[in-house]
């Protein structure tokens, strides 16, 4: 299949390790069906083999409903799941060594936070979006850097790449960061942690 845009809903997936088996692939089921483009597949913990066989779970539902598997921080879990790409974070892998690793049709993602000068390197050096962020409080990760809406502006005067706004956004809160240029809104509990997560996920992706 064609690759789908890099525009709309970007759903990252909670901490399901102490969820009942299936947990986590229903409700991603239940955000691609609510409209969700792309899932990003965020788990820090050490169990590899629960790890593959969930981010297979996730690849499947994904083709199943065309939309993109990120995988957060893992170059060679993307790859031994055939992942469409990775997000690498600030302290994760060069960008261009996991270009080299996973070759020149993956997405990359990179964690640009606050800053500019990161936009500019990460735009030149070969990445396929810009995350930005965070732009509210966020309960995932509460000691993020903060960006403004002045910050994105600039961000989408300085590149072409598309461009995530990520951090605390509500559907209520996405339309100005859309109008100031963002192409991917990420939410992490306002999809995952909602008692409907389709309607959520609907409620988000009516935004654009």
């Amino acid at each position: 299949m064609d690759r789908p845009s890099l525009r709309g809903l970007y759903a990252i997936t909670l901490d399901a390790s102490r969820q009942a088996p299936g947990w986590l692939e229903a409700r991603v089921e239940a955000a691609l069906i609510g409209g969700a483009r792309l899932i990003q597949y965020r788990d820090k913990h050490d169990d590899h083999r629960r790890r593959r066989a969930c981010a297979l779970a996730l690849r499947h539902l994904c083709r199943r409903y065309q939309a993109l598997l990120i995988i957060n921080d893992d170059v060679d879990l993307a790859l031994s799941v055939d992942a469409d790409g990775v997000h690498l974070g600030l302290d994760d892998m060069p960008l261009m060594q996991a270009r080299a690793m996973l070759g020149p049709q993956a997405v990359i993602g990179v964690t640009c936070a606050d800053s500019v000068e990161r936009v500019l390197a990460a735009s030149e050096g070969g990445a396929d979006y810009l995350a930005l962020g965070a732009f509210f409080p966020s309960a995932t990760k509460p000691d993020a850097r903060r960006a403004s809406l002045a910050l994105l502006e600039q961000a989408r005067s300085l590149s072409s790449l598309p461009i995530c706004a990520i951090g605390g956004i509500t559907p209520g809160r996405a339309g100005d960061l859309i109008r100031a240029g963002a192409d991917l809104i990420a939410a992490v509990e306002g999809v995952f942690a909602a008692d409907d997560v389709k309607a959520a996920a609907q409620a988000y992706a009516s935004q654009f």
